[in-house]
């Protein structure tokens, strides 16, 4: 359904350092910037596209959006909201936990207030 998500950054090498590193938190790579000045991550046959606004003014994030984001493991998922509040994320609502559908989950804003959010597939 979906090509890739789009986010928008007030500071594309403050974006670069989260991203980067909880990407590889999750087995990714750090993300390549491209011809038109946007970050772009690929992982698994989803993509995720950071850029500074079209119209020049200042990116602001979604009041109740959320960007979802696959991990393979617990493990990843904790990696990944380590790396997050190391590189200038915010923890968010309850520490990485389990949920009643067996899903493992965390969530972070980013740099720029995106609310986001790794976990893994429900097992129940």
């Amino acid at each position: 359904m979906f090509t890739h998500v789009m986010i928008g950054s007030n500071d594309l090498e403050r974006a670069r350092r989260f991203y980067d590193a909880t990407f590889v938190a999750l087995g990714g790579k750090p993300g390549e910037m491209d011809t038109r000045g946007r970050l772009i991550y690929e992982h698994e046959g989803g993509r995720l596209m950071i850029t500074t606004p079209i119209d020049g003014k200042p990116a602001t994030a979604a009041n109740g959006g959320t960007i979802g984001i696959a991990a393979a493991t617990p493990d990843h998922v904790r990696a990944w909201h380590a790396a997050g509040t190391e590189h200038g994320g915010t923890a968010i609502e309850s520490p990485p936990t389990e949920r009643p559908n067996g899903a493992f989950v965390a969530y972070l804003r980013d740099p720029d207030g995106n609310k986001l959010t790794a976990r893994t597939p429900p097992t129940k």
